[in-house]
């Protein structure tokens, strides 16, 4: 099978750069060495006093300074989470030696997706709009609070005058943008894409929130082991800051500047549950038709598929959800859903939310020219019905051709993305 057969009008679309900012790194060489070494960026609040909140800890993305990318008054017309996605984007451009100008401007466009957006600088205000009266509130708040400031800044700093938004699907925002910047190239509608998903969402409101339907760890008591995906003492998700953003390119533009190719993204599938708004549908059935859609969308089969990085939030449900539907795919062909082994990184980084996808595709694609699959940490009492090859608590050296991403949104959506080594 022929890669290039894969693509809509024989375009194929390359990553060529990758940038990030995460819990355990501020680039994505730090981010690496501590995801391999199995380290947790976990630990208690330090953004804000937690002590009335149910949970007193997240993943946050400490010593962060949007300073390094941009001036003080750029930064000050941003929210923490359009902060995140214009550094990471910045790191991704310069990564794949990307040079924006008017002879090309038009042909990049940009999208960063994101769940909750502005919500930092919506709490802020409505503060001061409680204490202070509607008079003081900022008069940069409408631009900064929307989903879309995130897209819109990157777009300005980068000069890029293609197309730009910012999809929202709760926990597939990120891979939903990158999806979607996937078929912009396949469909030749640009040539460069600037893709990703970034959140911010430690505030107290979200907190409070996630822990009101008990979808958070309320594990306050030795918190780097709180996060624990696929464990039988499993009891809720953590949650994370961060982004990470790629450069996604046209194959051939790539190759006539020269650029360097990281992966190939050959197959992306979005579905919907339509079963209930934080439930996933019984026995993974959304989620297993968004794998079997990505697979064949790349015309691929479950063998080719060398590593899962899998949604795996630690919570019951999803856990045991995404378990059926990975065996229901990739058993179909032999014992394959015993064979691959699968990583919960969210062990490690906690979940971004809107930027969780984007950021576990990075990992794909690291894993992809590493040669190394994270592990997932804190799995010490595995969950019978979760029994299958999770990387348990240390990183394996593992020859990954093919990866596949997958993410698993409140109100039913199903998001897949599939990576593969780039060959000519």
């Amino acid at each position: 099978m022929m890669i290039a057969d894969i693509n809509h009008n024989g375009r194929r679309a390359v990553v060529t750069g990758i940038g990030v900012i995460s819990p355990i790194g501020l680039t994505v060489s730090s981010m690496w060495e501590a995801l391999v070494s199995g380290k947790s960026g976990i630990d208690y609040i330090a953004s804000f006093d937690p002590a009335p909140l149910e949970t007193k800890f997240a993943a946050e993305a400490n010593g962060f300074d949007p300073r390094v990318y941009v001036n003080r008054k750029e930064a000050h017309r941003m929210d923490r989470f359009t902060q995140f996605a214009v550094a990471a984007s910045l790191q991704a451009v310069e990564s794949a030696g990307l040079r924006i100008n008017n002879g090309n401007a038009e042909e990049i466009g940009v999208i960063i997706g994101s769940s909750v957006g502005g919500l930092l600088s919506i709490s802020e205000q409505l503060k001061v709009l409680s204490e202070a009266g509607p008079r003081r509130i900022s008069p940069i708040l409408a631009p900064t609070m929307t989903g879309d400031a995130a897209s819109v800044q990157v777009s300005l700093i980068l000069g890029a005058k293609g197309l730009s938004y910012s999809p929202s699907s709760a926990c597939s925002s990120g891979s939903d943008a990158i999806g979607q910047a996937y078929q912009a190239i396949r469909a030749g509608d640009a040539k460069v894409m600037v893709a990703g998903g970034t959140e911010a969402p430690v505030v107290p409101l979200i907190l409070a929130a996630f822990n009101a339907i008990r979808a958070l760890s309320t594990s306050n008591n030795g918190v780097q082991a709180a996060c624990r995906p696929f464990d039988a003492e499993r009891d809720g998700f953590v949650l994370g800051e961060g982004a990470a953003v790629m450069v996604i390119e046209d194959a051939s533009h790539a190759a006539e500047r020269g650029a360097p190719i990281l992966a190939e993204i050959v197959g992306y599938s979005a579905t919907s549950d339509a079963f209930h708004l934080t439930q996933p549908s019984p026995d993974g059935e959304g989620a297993a038709r968004a794998l079997r859609l990505a697979l064949k969308r790349a015309n691929l089969s479950p063998s080719d598929i060398d590593y899962i990085n899998a949604h795996g939030t630690a919570t019951l449900l999803n856990d045991r959800t995404e378990t059926q539907a990975i065996k229901s795919v990739f058993n179909g062909n032999g014992h394959d859903a015993y064979r691959i082994p699968i990583s919960g990184t969210k062990s490690m980084i906690g979940h971004l939310i809107g930027a969780a996808g984007s950021i576990e595709a990075v990992i794909c694609i690291l894993a992809i020219n590493h040669g190394i699959v994270p592990p997932t940490i804190n799995l010490t009492h595995p969950d019978p019905e979760c029994d299958l090859d999770y990387v348990p608590n240390k990183a394996r050296p593992v020859k990954v051709k093919t990866a596949m991403s997958n993410s698993f949104g409140f109100g039913g959506h199903n998001s897949v993305l599939i990576f593969r080594h780039y060959s000519e």
